[in-house]
């Protein structure tokens, strides 16, 4: 099974965007962006400020709506009861913020399976709330924008992976031509697509969404009893499905490379690294951590066994399933591209919904955007 490409996806020629143009924001203006994906219901609800944006409330429920997808082709009567619960919650919120403008998108899953357009009118009679689904280009390209502030200004070449539920999506990055200070802002300016560069800009090398995620990516080899077996197996077969990407070949450039990774399993991986009993978002969100660090963490997951990784604390009574899948994604690209070092993002899909909608708006002002040194 090859990865899909959709229509857009591939090499683009050398190019950029034009800054966005900024206004005031309307003082208390609140935006909400909601990622159905997989696996989880995750919704924020925010206002703008400076360059940034201020978090309001937030919603996070795993719904797995993408179970037994992998065997049917189709989302299952249990999994869409969940996810209705689950945005009827979201809904509320939303009513209580009295939230104008918002942005409520399906990933995988919903692209996937064969009854999604009716579980998309369902949604519709059930909460009223306007859930659409994104093509892969789209998610990918909001989790890339999601990072800009995580990217360094010694960064020639960037690589963005985001390992979903159902896919993972990983884009590569020419920032070659882009002065160092205006690097995060050129990330952020891709906004507008991938295939619309000038000169003195980002450059979309390649990018490509890989239709295996930590869930799917499970209940493939699911029969596989023996733990580091599966394992092994699962890295192999997600490393043959990046035949296609033209960067794969390349292996990574010897300096100026960073890889960004923005995921349940990449912020899982650094919280165990931290040894964190709690979670901690501030000590996570642009941690940086060495191959080394991360095959020790990995290792610990293998050595630990189904039955320890259930009780870790450090993992979580709602991720030990999916660890083991994603880790083996993220293993392999640390082995495909080999690099010293990950810079650990906690912030993806329902980030990138926030800026994107905020700079369309002109009340996010991204020249204050300032990376890192």
């Amino acid at each position: 099974m090859a990865p899909r490409r959709p229509a857009g996806g591939g090499a683009f020629p050398k190019n950029t965007v034009e800054p966005s143009v900024t206004r005031q924001a309307e003082e208390g203006a609140l935006y909400a962006a909601l990622d159905l994906g997989t696996n989880s219901c995750r919704m924020l609800i925010a206002r703008p400020r400076g360059s940034q944006f201020q978090v309001v409330d937030s919603f996070s429920k795993p719904v797995q709506l993408g179970l037994g997808l992998e065997a049917s082709g189709r989302l299952s009567r249990s999994s869409m009861a969940r996810t209705i619960h689950a945005l009827q919650v979201c809904r509320r919120k939303l009513e209580q913020h009295n939230v104008k403008s918002m942005r409520l998108v399906a990933t995988e899953a919903c692209r996937r399976a064969r009854n999604s357009r009716d579980f998309m009118r369902n949604i519709r009679r059930e909460t009223g709330l306007p859930l659409e689904i994104i093509d892969a280009e789209e998610e990918a390209r909001l989790a890339v924008i999601s990072c800009a502030p995580l990217v360094s200004h010694k960064t020639e070449t960037l690589l963005v992976v985001d390992i979903g539920g159902g896919s993972t999506e990983l884009v590569w990055i020419d920032l070659e031509d882009v002065e160092p200070r205006e690097r995060p802002r050129a990330i952020m300016r891709l906004s507008d697509g991938f295939g619309n560069p000038q000169p003195g800009g980002a450059r979309v090398v390649d990018w490509i969404s890989v239709p295996l995620g930590v869930a799917t990516l499970r209940d493939m080899f699911a029969d596989v009893e023996d733990d580091q077996g599966r394992f092994a197996l699962m890295s192999w077969y997600f490393e043959e499905l990046l035949a296609d990407f033209a960067p794969y070949a390349d292996g990574s450039p010897d300096e100026g490379f960073q890889i960004i990774g923005t995921s349940g399993t990449v912020t899982t991986v650094a919280a165990s690294h931290l040894n964190l009993r709690r979670y901690d978002r501030t000590k996570v969100d642009g941690l940086t951590m060495s191959t080394e660090q991360i095959d020790k963490v990995i290792h610990s997951y293998l050595a630990l066994g189904p039955i320890g990784r259930r009780s870790d604390p450090r993992i979580g009574r709602e991720r030990h399933a999916l660890i083991m899948s994603g880790a083996a994604i993220l293993q392999t690209l640390m082995r495909v591209w080999p690099t010293n070092k990950l810079s650990v993002a906690d912030r993806g899909l329902r980030e990138g919904l926030l800026y994107a909608q905020m700079v369309r708006d002109g009340v996010l002002r991204p020249e204050g955007l300032n990376g890192v040194a």
